[in-house]
């Protein structure tokens, strides 16, 4: 017969075994892998865009994911980031319903693996002559995005970059960009023999190498946000109001538009010629009079904005204040992933933003001026002329360069579709029955915009170095102006969920509680250092003004004062080394009594939380019993 202690222990050992085969047999069920993010920021948390791009995903896709995890030189910020990328694959796997498949490869010398990479484009990295991987493809049907190393420097754009390359192959066909344009982008052929055709601009072939371009021309007869995932509003001078009704339905119908405006275009003066007789040269200026102010945007487009604390310096060493040198410290939103990556963004005789405020409409600025920017008068300003500096008026407020406006728009057309003046009459003169209005009143969609203040920007000349070699074109970016419209069509075609996401906060967090204690010591003792330098170069001199006197042959004896300074300073010297190991050493006792107070939080005092609870549950159920 068992005694009871006996049986106890089985009782224990059986509960052990089912606490760990239950654990295991969940582990292997998507839900073994879900759990609470107390973290701040939830940066072990999927963002809302990519949890719904994985949930509309009717495709399946494949990540293959290579990472040399058998590796002797693996440095250690790596094997700490490929477990960081491990859990956050999982989680993408979690809540993709069957979806998502992760294959794990780890590319080994000879081994199928490491020519599955070498298909996939994943580039090794050389270290103790040792090739590393830590890439991964993201396949769906044909299509195929490639990410060839996940740099831990990087690890906030993770997500981003991974839900991007979902969208981007979850994708069957090129999006589509819609243009509408005052400019020719597409270049133009000779007029006559031996004239030199006008060039695509740039940044329009490298735009048409991944997105299906329509050019809609400045009247066209209907946008269909069903086809057109952003449409390309680009220096619009002289739109008319049907064109402007036609972009505010279809942003009403959850699109996304890109505007370029321009105070004063530089290019469309240079490409536009000089007026011919009885003709007016090209418009330099364009705006969207009916749309801007219902999105509560004014826009200053009459004269140009300068910033003498971003001027740029030109060639022949002239400065312009109304040419615009935009660093990091321009671009406010630090977590933004259309400009997290940006150096600097040059624009040219820009006009500038300011948000009114309208109803559901939320501004984000992404590139700002300094307060001291002020407005000057255009001509001079497009002549470079120095004396402008002289007149810039700082109103004491930041003007918005680039933005982005989102939310539920409202129609800058409440009347419907604006008619032609010369529709609206028969031939004899009477009005025509005005047709049944349609149109849209309030956004069905959320809808996008995304505001620049200048054109001129993307220009060949000014965001390109182009040299010719044998006919070819070669053009290597010479700003960040490309990138920026880049990145602003990238984050909007790729996805809808894409658009205003932002990036991760970090996994690595400061200590910013010991690093404010290590400040303020230096603080104390850098003072102190300060001090006995000071005193120590004043005894310096001194000793080398009595070692000259010697030299010069005069008999040497120090008198009793300065013997007894040199004496003090021989004590102090020993006094401010003895305060510095004092604070140092209170500093490493403030250090460890903190260490000591979390490791006490972690090993006692929450176990203790834990079985307080415990046995308070049980004694009210003991109550409750006795009660009854």
């Amino acid at each position: 017969m068992k005694t009871p202690i006996a049986r106890a222990s089985l009782g224990i050992i059986a509960l052990l075994a089912i606490a760990v085969l239950a654990n295991w047999l969940i582990s292997l069920t998507p839900y073994g892998n879900r759990g609470a993010d107390f973290t701040e920021n939830k940066i072990h948390t999927l963002s809302e865009g990519t949890k719904s791009i994985l949930a509309e995903l009717d495709t399946p896709v494949v990540i293959r994911y290579y990472a040399s995890r058998n590796s002797d030189y693996m440095p250690e910020q790596l094997k700490v980031h490929i477990r960081r990328v491990d859990d956050l694959l999982k989680e993408y796997a979690n809540l993709s319903n069957g979806k998502l498949r992760i294959e794990n490869l780890d590319p080994q010398p000879d081994t199928d693996a490491e020519d599955s990479a070498n298909l996939d484009e994943i580039s090794g990295q050389s270290i103790n002559d040792d090739n590393l991987y830590l890439g991964m493809a993201v396949s769906a049907l044909d299509k195929k995005a490639v990410l060839p190393f996940l740099n831990p420097n990087e690890e906030t754009m993770l997500e981003y970059h991974i839900s991007k390359a979902i969208a981007e192959v979850a994708t069957p066909v090129k999006p589509v960009i819609g243009i509408i344009s005052g400019m020719n982008l597409t270049g133009t052929p000779a007029m006559m023999p031996g004239q030199q055709p006008q060039q695509p601009w740039v940044i329009y072939q490298q735009l048409k190498q991944s997105f299906q371009l329509r050019d809609l021309g400045m009247n066209p007869q209907k946008i269909d946000p069903d086809e057109i995932k952003v449409l390309l509003v680009f220096h619009p001078a002289e739109i008319s109001p049907q064109t402007e009704f036609m972009i505010d339905q279809y942003l009403l119908s959850g699109g996304t538009v890109v505007a370029c405006l321009d105070a004063h275009s530089v290019s469309a003066e240079m490409l536009g010629g000089k007026p011919m007789m009885g003709q007016a040269g090209a418009p330099t200026t364009s705006t969207l009079p009916t749309l801007l102010p219902a999105w509560g945007v004014k826009f200053t487009s009459q004269q140009v904005l300068a910033d003498p604390i971003h001027a740029t310096l030109l060639g022949g060493n002239r400065k312009s204040v109304a040419v615009l040198s935009l660093p990091k410290s321009a671009m406010p939103d630090k977590d933004s992933i259309i400009t997290k990556n940006l150096e600097s963004v040059t624009l040219y005789l820009p006009g500038a933003f300011e948000f009114t405020g309208a109803d559901d409409i939320t501004a984000n600025p992404l590139i700002r001026s300094s307060k001291v920017a002020g407005f000057v008068d255009t001509i001079k300003a497009s002549q470079l002329d120095p004396s402008i500096e002289n007149h810039v008026k700082a109103t004491g407020t930041a003007f918005d360069l680039v933005t982005f406006l989102s939310g539920n728009f409202k129609s800058a057309f409440p009347n419907g579709k604006p008619q032609d003046d010369a529709a609206g009459e028969t031939p004899e003169g009477e009005k025509k029955d005005a047709p049944k209005d349609d149109s849209l009143k309030q956004a069905t969609k959320p809808g996008n915009v995304f505001l620049i203040a200048d054109i001129d920007a993307f220009y060949d000349s000014f965001a390109y170095s182009v040299q010719n070699f044998g006919g070819t074109q070669m053009a290597t970016p010479a700003n960040g102006n490309s990138a920026l419209l880049f990145n602003i069509i990238d984050q909007a075609i790729g996805s809808k969920y894409l658009i205003g996401s932002r990036s991760r906060a970090a996994t690595r967090r400061p200590f910013t509680v010991i690093q404010e204690m290590e400040t303020k010591f230096n603080d104390q003792v850098g003072t102190k250092i300060e001090e006995f330098q000071s005193k120590q170069r004043q005894a310096q001199d001194k000793l080398q003004e009595l070692q000259a006197q010697k030299s010069k042959g005069s008999e040497l004896f120090l008198s009793p004062a300065q013997e007894a300074e040199i004496e003090n300073l021989r004590k102090q010297q020993v006094e401010y080394s003895r305060l510095i190991r004092e604070q140092e050493k209170d500093l490493r006792r403030q250090k460890d009594k903190l260490a000591g107070n979390i490791t006490l939080l972690n090993v006692v005092v929450v176990p203790v939380l834990v079985i307080l609870f415990g046995l308070s549950l049980y004694i009210a159920r003991r109550s409750s019993t006795r009660a009854r």
